[in-house]
């Protein structure tokens, strides 16, 4: 299959890449290494740094006329959302409707869209988080500009007859995420705790998050190439996990000094957050296997390697 990637050189777009060339993909990666690496995109594919707003991404995405067309690409701070929610507008809604615009004029069969099942529903009054039950009310202009995708996605949908796929993630963490940005807890604490520094827990660490491993999301992607379903779908693991208890646990996996400083709370950021995965049973035969204690493993060893 011809596919149109973009943020390929990004944490989950660089596994996905690989993955999509190991099983004989034809894969042209979009990224415009703001927060990317050129290094993570592995051989077999194109890749053309572009700005998925710019009429340059749409003019590649007329030339490749990809048959599937993924979306990781994306503005993912929290924070920098809060603080300049025009920026993140600007690249998560008019960057998605350039690309997804570019690949209805070529023919684009379908997408596949990283949405966030961590910010789009909000603070539920239940748990955990069901696609079509939940209320969808996103608390920060990160959440809003993906729900607003998701929309797009329909609209293109309904009215034009291209599938999509919006797989609202749960928090994914594993090798090779960046321990630098505002996202990626499990990547930040492991990487202070290697080199003996302390880590920040913003406000009383008790704030809940469901973690799913980033090998574990690959295959939910590969999945969705045999699915004809339209529509959002969760995948996480239907765990909840604490930061306090997250901390402990990589604490227990690296040692050191390095010692748990608690911080302000961060504005926008939700309390309890764990979604529901039976729908990505149901319709892509996936659920998540891998044992939260080995993925933590595996993503220290890799911050290990690279100390």
């Amino acid at each position: 299959m011809k596919i149109l990637l973009t943020g390929g050189a990004g944490f989950i777009g660089a596994h996905l890449a690989e993955a999509y060339v190991e099983a004989g993909h034809e894969v042209t990666v979009v990224d415009d290494l703001s927060s990317g690496h050129r290094e993570n995109v592995p051989g077999g594919v194109r890749f053309e740094e572009l700005d998925i707003r710019s009429p340059e991404a749409a003019a590649l995405v007329e030339e490749v006329a990809p048959e599937l067309i993924n979306h990781h690409a994306a503005q993912m701070n929290v924070r920098l959302s809060v603080e300049d929610p025009l920026f993140d507008a600007d690249v998560n809604v008019r960057g998605l409707v350039n690309i997804v615009e570019a690949g209805r004029r070529a023919g684009t069969r379908r997408v596949v869209f990283s949405s966030s099942g961590g910010t789009v529903y909000g603070e539920p009054e239940q748990l955990p988080c069901v696609e079509d039950l939940t209320p969808t009310r996103p608390v920060c202009p990160y959440g809003v500009s993906k729900l607003s995708g998701e929309q797009y996605l329909h609209y293109y949908h309904h009215v034009h007859g291209m599938g999509y796929v919006a797989l609202r993630y749960a928090n994914v963490y594993g090798p090779r995420q960046d321990p630098h940005g505002e996202a990626g807890v499990v990547a930040i604490f492991s990487e202070k705790l290697l080199v003996g520094a302390d880590c920040v827990i913003f406000g009383d660490g008790l704030q809940t998050r469901d973690y799913v491993f980033v090998g574990d999301v690959v295959r939910a992607n590969l999945a969705c190439l045999e699915t004809g379903y339209s529509g959002p779908i969760n995948v996480g693991t239907g765990r909840e996990t604490d930061v306090n208890e997250l901390y402990a646990r990589i604490k227990e996996k690296v040692g050191g000094s390095g010692e748990a400083v608690h911080g302000p709370a961060k504005e926008g950021e939700v309390r309890r957050n764990v979604v529901d995965a039976a729908r990505a049973e149901e319709v892509l035969g996936w659920r998540a296997a891998t044992d939260f204690s080995d993925g933590l493993g595996a993503t220290v060893d890799f911050f290990r390697s690279r100390s």
